[in-house]
């Protein structure tokens, strides 16, 4: 279903037994994190009276004892996190969006193991060249388990862990079910999360439905979605969308006439005065 590029995610399986080796230096390294996360766990104890059970509560998710349990236990925390949640499986998503979301998201997505440090080593030289933060480096696996897990500050432990989170999640999890979790819990602008709300929100139709410069357009959106919301700016969103595309013909999924016939295609949406472009 997803290609050629796929072809690489299929020989996961066999990957697995080389897995037990990386998961087993996540671990280790879970356990030199906790030590340097303990300051953190240790305000448990020393909590001052008044706090709410909501304070509590984020606290007790920030100690060193529940990063590194769900470190360890990281199927049955994604399992807590998506409990309740009526998930579209990846077989009955559209292959132009999943190609979307590869090429404009993580374009190695099937060649890495959850963090990618040619792209990390790349972005750095970038970033350095522009005097500023110019490009990123964080892959799919990466962004799902911020999602899941982590809060967006930029903090030297947040980003470790979020590290040690994608190792683990790719040990444990097949690339096509880290696809599935990632485009079912991700945010795609106007109070749209998941592929099946951003898709009935925007288009009036189910994932199954979206034909390419619909996958495009969508696939663009979680870069930053408050930005690019075709309900909050038509023109950036469009954009946008038509950077999605040039990557997916940059990475070989489509062709050149087929990426300016798409770009050239009317946007019917949901809203009425979003209606068409």
């Amino acid at each position: 279903m997803l290609g050629e590029k796929n072809k690489q995610g299929k020989k996961s399986g066999r990957k697995k037994r080389r897995f037990s080796i990386l998961r087993l230096f996540s671990l280790l390294f879970i356990m030199f994190a906790a030590a340097f996360a303990f300051g953190i766990g240790i305000n448990l104890f020393l909590q001052p009276t008044g706090q709410t059970v909501a304070d509590n509560k984020v606290s007790s998710e920030n100690s060193a004892f529940y990063r590194v349990k769900r470190a360890m236990f990281i199927k049955n925390e994604v399992n807590a996190k998506i409990s309740g949640k009526s998930l579209i499986p990846l077989e009955e998503m559209p292959r132009d969006l999943i190609h979307a979301i590869v090429a404009v998201e993580d374009n190695r997505f099937f060649s890495h193991h959850g963090v990618d440090f040619t792209a990390i080593g790349r972005a750095t030289i970038a970033n350095i060249e522009a005097g500023g933060i110019e490009e990123g480096a964080s892959t799919i696996t990466q962004q799902l388990v911020k999602n899941l897990f982590l809060s967006s500050e930029q903090t030297f432990d947040r980003k470790i862990e979020e590290v040690i989170l994608a190792l683990d999640m790719e040990a444990v999890y097949e690339k096509e079910e880290i696809l599935e979790l990632y485009l079912n819990t991700i945010y795609f602008g106007s109070n749209f999360y998941g592929i099946n709300e951003a898709a009935l929100g925007y288009f009036g139709k189910s994932p199954k439905e979206l034909n390419l410069e619909e996958s495009a357009m969508l696939a663009g959106l979680p870069n930053a979605p408050s930005v690019y919301s075709p309900y909050v700016n038509l023109e950036l969103a469009v954009k946008r969308q038509h950077i999605v595309l040039d990557a997916m013909e940059k990475n070989g999924y489509i062709i050149a006439s087929t990426a300016k016939k798409a770009k050239n295609a009317s946007l019917h949406f949901a809203k009425k005065e979003n209606k068409g472009y």
